[in-house]
């Protein structure tokens, strides 16, 4: 699954690669510690090639500061392919949105078993769950604070928010950000959308203004695009956060073109690495 024994990294050189033909040596660290070395690793950044439940076990309890996770809702959204496509009515006129079509697949068929959540709780303090009005019996406990991300999608065919369950004892708040096929809020610098239930960057950056703290360890166990290490690395560059992302991802497809759109911000010097 992409998972490299430690016993590989005391016999070989084990580097990471980047377009830009440089490459950072992994060092012993908490990752490695546990026994497993991430496929791709920057200052900010580990990330596995795995499956989750394999990684999370190996930590410690309360381990992160914060889970931030998004796993299959069990709706079938990419049952035989997703495309995404449809006409909507927003301020301003009618828009007709052009189809996107993602590959089928089975992850989406059921959401994750009450081992995943619990692991979960496990091994972080806090939780930021995306998807979890899918799943509500599953968390622990109530929450006062959702989190509403309102699409601003118009009268389209789609849902108009996406709801964040939390183990914060603070209030609701909404984030609004239009996400919807080719029409995004900041149309003048346009996310390439490479996932099917990919995230806008500003929604992550969201997230850690609003919920973490600096020298915070974030997980990550459904990686996907990677919009959340763009958003922790623009927090330690801008803001001197000072935080460290670890994530997973069972897909070598999306772990490809993660590591692709990542490499591409480095060259762009959109990146502190």
């Amino acid at each position: 699954m992409g998972i490299r024994p430690v016993a590989d990294f005391e016999t070989q050189n084990y580097q990471i690669m980047t377009d830009l033909n440089t490459s950072t040596e992994a060092t012993i660290t908490d990752e490695t510690a546990i026994g497993f070395i991430p496929c791709y690793r920057l200052p900010f950044l580990s990330l596995f090639h795995a499956d989750c439940m394999e990684i999370m076990k190996q930590y410690p309890d309360k381990y992160f500061d914060l889970a931030i996770v998004d796993p299959p809702y069990g709706i079938g959204i990419n049952k035989g392919g997703h495309t995404l496509a449809g006409n909507g009515n927003f301020k301003g006129g009618n828009f007709k949105v052009k189809a996107t079509k993602y590959t089928g697949g089975e992850w989406d068929n059921e959401p994750p078993k009450k081992e995943y959540f619990n692991e979960v709780f496990r091994i972080s303090k806090n939780q930021i769950i995306w998807g979890a009005n899918h799943f509500i019996h599953q968390m622990p406990i109530s929450s006062s604070c959702w989190i509403v991300w309102d699409k601003d999608n118009g009268e389209s065919f789609q849902a108009d928010c996406e709801l964040a369950w939390t183990s914060f004892n603070t209030a609701v708040r909404k984030f609004s950000w239009r996400w919807w096929g080719l029409l995004q809020q900041n149309m003048a610098n346009k996310q390439k959308r490479i996932h099917p239930t990919e995230k806008p960057i500003q929604l992550y950056e969201f997230l850690i203004k609003e919920y973490t703290k600096e020298n915070a360890k974030i997980l990550d166990t459904h990686f996907g695009s990677g919009s959340i290490a763009l958003a922790v690395d623009k927090a330690n560059r801008l803001d001197k956060m000072n935080l460290h992302l670890t994530a997973c991802e069972i897909d070598k497809k999306y772990i490809d073109k993660a590591i692709k759109r990542i490499s591409e911000s480095i060259k762009q010097g959109t990146l502190s690495f």
